[in-house]
């Protein structure tokens, strides 16, 4: 853990303020986060990740937890064909998902082939729009925050439940004041480990989304490797883990308010 991420990390933050001057001696040097932040390219990709992993989380809570809830609270066969498509992605890598991505939603995909055979005009594709990191994130991110909902949902006791609508409490309010207080740490860490792993992605932002604005996965690797600036991209990624870390933090303070109770 040393060797392969806090040195990483420290060594990072050294390089980006620790820096030679002309004459050659080092000395705190802020001039790199001062271009980040007055430079109106590389804040508009910094608004546009924070949107994207902003829009994804709330469409993967408004997606899994119905889903969550059904195979909970469902017997029989269809349940479990249900949890073998949410599973599914899982065991997709981005690099298909974003091909079947173009070939099905992108200009002349099998969407426009389908609308221009009945007659109907062209949508216009998500393809290098925001939209397609979005959907493509989401439909990514499905396998892990069904499971990680799912588990939660194992602590709510059906008698809870039972005798709750037993007093005269609807579905809605079952929900509202018996399921939800009892998952809601599980919802936090849902949306934590999605967050960070929709705010670092690199290959579907990079094949489906525009070329500006840009998400910092796809901006870093281009001002590294087109713009040869090193100490800008390692710049962007220190910024990037200090977002990260904000977004760690209510994992990890969700983890110890549950070991407290």
């Amino acid at each position: 853990m040393a060797w392969l991420v806090i040195w990483p990390i420290i060594n990072a933050i050294v390089r980006t303020i620790w820096r030679p001057d002309q004459t050659g001696d080092y000395g705190l040097d802020f001039s790199s986060y001062a271009f980040f932040f007055s430079d109106g390219y590389s804040l508009d990709n910094l608004s546009i990740t924070l949107w994207t992993t902003g829009v994804c989380a709330l469409f993967l809570l408004v997606i899994c937890l119905p889903i969550a809830l059904y195979l909970r609270f469902s017997q029989g066969r269809l349940p479990g064909f249900v949890q073998a498509l949410a599973i599914f992605p899982m065991f997709v890598p981005s690099i298909i998902l974003a091909y079947a991505f173009i070939r099905v939603l992108g200009p002349n995909g099998m969407v426009d082939i389908i609308l221009n055979s009945i007659g109907v005009p062209k949508i216009r594709t998500p393809y290098l729009t925001p939209w397609g990191p979005v959907i493509g994130l989401v439909w990514d991110n499905i396998p892990l925050t069904v499971l990680i909902l799912l588990s939660g949902l194992g602590s709510v006791a059906n008698q809870a439940i039972e005798a709750a609508r037993d007093v005269g409490a609807n579905r809605l309010q079952v929900f509202w004041h018996i399921i939800l207080p009892r998952i809601s740490n599980s919802i936090l860490v849902a949306l934590s480990f999605s967050v960070l792993g929709i705010f670092s992605a690199f290959t579907l932002p990079y094949l489906l989304g525009p070329a500006a604005p840009e998400m910092m996965g796809p901006f870093m690797q281009r001002t590294f490797r087109e713009v040869n600036d090193p100490i800008s991209a390692v710049t962007q990624a220190v910024i990037t883990f200090g977002f990260c870390i904000v977004f760690g933090l209510f994992y990890v303070r969700s983890v110890a308010r549950n070991q407290r109770k």
